[in-house]
């Protein structure tokens, strides 16, 4: 029996058909707007032309040195301009790009490069030291190329090559590799696990293009945006805005370290339009000396992600004329896949309330098929009550193809088709999800479940409190109890005492801390806090 007419004479073929990669947008971009500004960094300003056959001459360098289809190219840099060429470059070859946290220690690094069957690393010089350290531990052959920042200092080499010799050591011409299918691998980025080994998630050509196109979309960017780079690249790929930025025409602002005052240099001096970054970052500029800070009068959009940033901060941000939208996302999903879509008649609402609604998680970029908050076991939906606390789930082209040789995790996390966040929230009746922990750090005391994202939340409204982060702390009374770690701003002086009577003064009782340790917060590369570091400090109290 034929097929009904639709699929009769009507096939796929190369004219009507072309696998989705991201990698066409720079070549795009190049074409269209060569004299364009593409990346700035320092004093160095790069065209879209120069940026393009820099990215052409470092796929075929690697090409050369016999990389293609199947292999990984790792990079270890800071925001520089090596670290967005390599994020066109390798794939251009059909390899792999694995972006390196530059906080990680050498055993770790170790494992990266071994479990991803590493070919060639690229590293900056500010890392050398750590790269000795971990071709000490490793067993395999790895091509070591070094880029050696004429803006640093560091001039200890570890490779046998220098990154400008690399890229000019080219055969001539080269045509990008581009996929035979979108599924195909495009990027090789490993968990922060805070246990055991970290997990590679890798991405696929068709995610990361239709994520780039998800930024745009519900940021609402126009033609030309200048972004500033306080996020790092290897995060999720920098949440797909090399690839978003780079389809738009715009322009990539490089900093190499994330303090307050090169940042408040860049947004005055280069105009900039859109940047993003964690919370620590917003806590940064907010709480910036007088002689870092500067003003401007164009506007700036600024994206953040996570756990909600508390009211306090964003209320803050709005007075500095930083307009910020909450997403949230993990590396499963390529960054950032929803969003706190805002409605105008919230304008209308007081202040405080406004940056309340901003934080939350909000609902599915248009490119996420599906967004729920369910049962962790039978995946029956919660009511949309604000109150009930499921898990979140998602489905779609936007997430992970799955863990690098690691079938029984990626089993687990697709279970009941749906991808397994492991993040605690409710849903609004408006549909709107709001997280309220990780399923490993919701507090149970008493048999009441804590949020510690709400906790922290009051703690943040204290005027002398900078950083805050809630914990579990074994009670032999009631299980649990909150346990608060707090960083003060500069010359603050409080009590143990009058941070929990605040906290008992805006909250219900029992969600108030039982202990207070004043101390700086550990944190990862991207400004999340190491929550596991702090309960087994309270496990110690």
């Amino acid at each position: 029996m034929s097929g009904h007419p639709f699929e009769t004479d009507l096939d796929k073929n190369a004219a009507n058909y072309i696998p989705l990669t991201p990698l066409s947008f720079i070549g795009r971009c190049a074409r269209t707007f060569p004299t364009r500004p593409s990346v700035i960094y320092v004093d160095k300003v790069f065209t879209w032309e120069e940026t393009y056959q820099r990215c052409l001459n470092l796929a075929s360098a690697l090409k050369k040195r016999g990389i293609g289809a199947g292999d990984t190219v790792s990079i270890m840099a800071p925001n520089v301009p090596p670290s967005f060429e390599a994020t066109f470059g390798i794939p251009m070859t059909g390899a792999v790009i694995n972006a390196l946290n530059t906080r990680l220690d050498a055993p770790t690094i170790a494992f990266i490069l071994e479990h991803a069957e590493t070919k060639v690393l690229i590293v900056d010089t500010e890392y050398s030291s750590v790269i000795s350290e971990v071709l000490k531990i490793i067993n395999t052959e790895i091509l070591i190329v070094d880029y050696n920042d004429p803006n640093t200092t560091n001039q200890k080499l570890s490779g046998s090559i220098e990154y400008e010799d690399f890229i000019n050591d080219t055969d001539g011409d080269f045509e990008p590799v581009m996929p035979n299918d979108e599924w195909d691998a495009l990027a090789l980025n490993y968990t922060s696990g805070t246990t055991g080994n970290p997990k590679g998630v890798v991405y696929h050509h068709r995610g990361a293009y239709l994520n780039s196109i998800g930024n745009s979309l519900v940021w609402g960017m126009k033609k030309h945006p200048i972004y500033l780079w306080t996020l790092p690249m290897f995060h999720c790929n920098g949440w797909c805005f090399p690839w978003t930025i780079t389809m738009l025409g715009g322009t990539h602002v490089c900093l190499r370290k994330i303090e307050a005052k090169p940042i408040y240099d860049a947004i005055a001096d280069h105009k900039i339009s859109h940047m993003c970054g964690a919370p620590v970052v917003m806590n940064m500029l907010i709480n910036a000396d007088s002689n870092s800070t500067r003003t401007w009068e164009h506007e700036l959009a600024m994206m953040t992600a996570g756990a909600a940033p508390p009211a306090a901060v964003i209320e803050k941000m709005e007075h500095q004329k930083i307009n910020v939208t909450h997403v949230y996302g993990l590396t499963e999903v390529y960054g950032p896949v929803t969003v706190c879509e805002w409605h105008d008649e919230w304008n209308e609402l007081p202040k405080s309330q406004q940056a309340s609604l901003k934080a939350r998680q909000g609902v599915r970029y248009p490119v996420l098929e599906g967004l729920m908050v369910a049962d962790p076991e039978t995946l029956e939906k919660v009511p949309a009550d604000g109150k009930t606390i499921g898990e979140v789930f998602m489905r779609g082209n936007v997430v992970m193809k799955g863990y690098l040789k690691n079938p029984n995790a990626t089993k687990e996390a697709f279970k009941g088709d749906w991808f397994h966040t492991g993040d605690l929230g409710v849903i609004h009746d408006t549909g709107y999800i709001e997280l309220k922990d990780r399923s490993k750090d919701i507090i149970i005391s008493g048999g009441e479940n804590i949020s510690t994202i709400e906790v922290e939340d009051v703690l943040f409204k204290h005027p002398a409190v900078l950083e805050a982060a809630v914990v579990a702390k074994p009670s032999e009374k009631w299980g649990e109890t909150p346990c608060a770690f707090v960083c003060l701003k500069p010359d603050e002086i409080e009590t143990e005492e009058s941070i929990i009577a605040f906290c008992r003064q805006n909250m219900a009782h029992y969600k108030a801390p039982t202990s207070v340790v004043f101390t700086e917060l550990p944190k990862t590369s991207t400004g999340k806090i190491q929550k596991f570091i702090l309960r087994d400090q309270a496990k110690s109290l």
